[in-house]
């Protein structure tokens, strides 16, 4: 009599088994779960629109069952298996994303892959195969998640590189404005178009150089997720920003141009529209240039056109501060620091009774001091030409 150990004994139950499994798996028609499939997935508004065509759904639907059947076989090299249903996964993750499905989309229609392989599998077994299923559950659900998984990740990977292909060509069109050459009418328009612009909307623009442009970045992202419309372009040493114009309260222009106000950088807050917006870029960075360490705050044209009338007259070997210290130089510290009191505080008031007000002194005290002033440097600070210049020499 021929006896049979406890593991040959198992070993036959699981290899019975594994047949029997592979026999429902063998009958299950590829082309039967397709259709069965595609009637389900139709069903999906984002389906049934049109986004994609019928025939591309089959197609993927049929080479996804087949993967999926494969991968549930016991008696397969598992790499390669997984290596075609990574495939698959990336094909339908990529399709769909070019297709614009949305992903919630795409993972409703792929868990009914479970539900539409499940129900044909009960159908094909018999009541002897109850526990078979039972124990094979786990298994047919893992392969359809392992697929579903690769899949999302596929198409958020497409979806990341949609948008960065994208960012790049409105990137193209953004540099072009502040490109050497200034664009002619026609690249214009196809740049107003890309980028979502009018060519005659008003445009703020502010930039900041070196490890101011940091700052700046940041203040920009805090905007833009509050969600202000904002453009940049990083060059070597600088950040360009710039954004449509809106003065109304309340406004999401007015949010960016309160919250760029309080960085270090070069600010135009108007400028008239796109043809425009290089030239105020250029102002900007010149502003932003004339930057000194203890400035917190944005430069503007108002802030700063005593500043740059004074490098510029520097630069063409006109200094204008120089005669003005020399012809103080005679003074003893005590009286030269007066004097100058007197005249920066009529220079910022206009007035002999603001300034009175702001020194504390007596209306008489006042004119003496400008009188020794005017005699010593020969400005009047109550002419406005010659105001002018000490505002310029003092900026």
């Amino acid at each position: 009599m021929k006896h049979f150990s406890a593991l040959q004994v198992v070993g036959s139950v699981e290899s019975d088994e594994a047949q029997r499994w592979h026999k429902l798996l063998e009958h299950l028609d590829v082309d039967r779960l397709t259709d069965t499939f595609l009637g389900r997935v139709l069903q999906i508004a984002d389906y049934r629109n049109g986004m994609l065509p019928a025939s591309e759904i089959r197609r993927t639907g049929a080479s996804s069952f087949a993967a999926l059947i494969e991968g549930l076989r016991h008696d397969v090299d598992e790499a390669r298996v997984e290596e075609v249903r990574l495939a698959q996964a990336i094909d339908v993750g990529v399709s769909r994303a070019r297709a614009n499905i949305p992903i919630e989309s795409l993972m409703t229609a792929i868990r009914l892959d479970f539900s539409i392989l499940w129900t044909e599998l009960t159908a094909l077994a018999a009541e002897s195969d109850a526990a078979l299923l039972v124990r094979h559950t786990e298994n047919v659900w893992h392969v359809v998640d392992s697929y579903a998984s690769q899949t999302q990740a596929a198409y958020v990977a497409e979806r990341q590189r949609m948008l960065n292909e994208a960012a790049s060509i409105r990137q193209g069109y953004v540099a072009a404005i502040f490109g050497q050459e200034s664009p002619g009418p026609e690249m214009m328009a196809r740049i107003s178009a890309e980028i979502g612009i009018e060519q005659d909307t008003a445009l703020g623009v502010a930039v900041a150089l070196d490890d101011d442009a940091a700052a700046l970045r940041i203040a920009v992202a805090v905007a833009a997720r509050a969600g202000s419309e904002i453009l940049t372009h990083p060059m070597a040493n600088e950040l360009i920003v710039f954004w449509p114009a809106d003065d109304r309260a309340g406004s999401a222009a007015r949010e960016i141009v309160a919250r760029i106000r309080g960085q270090r950088c070069g600010l135009v807050e108007r400028t008239a529209g796109l043809a425009s917006l290089a030239s105020a870029a250029r102002f900007a960075r010149e502003l932003a240039s004339l930057m000194e360490d203890d400035d917190d705050c944005a430069l503007t044209l108002q802030q700063s056109w005593t500043r740059i009338a004074r490098l510029r007259l520097a630069e063409a070997g006109m200094p204008v501060a120089s005669d003005v210290e020399k012809a103080l130089a005679g003074c003893g510290p005590v009286e030269r620091e007066r004097l100058v009191e007197a005249a920066k505080a009529y220079l910022a008031t206009g007035s002999v009774a603001g300034s009175v007000r702001r020194l504390f002194c007596h209306r008489n005290t006042l004119m003496n001091r400008l009188r020794r002033f005017t005699d010593l440097t020969g400005i009047d600070v109550t002419v406005p030409h010659e105001a002018a210049r000490l505002v310029v020499a003092w900026s």
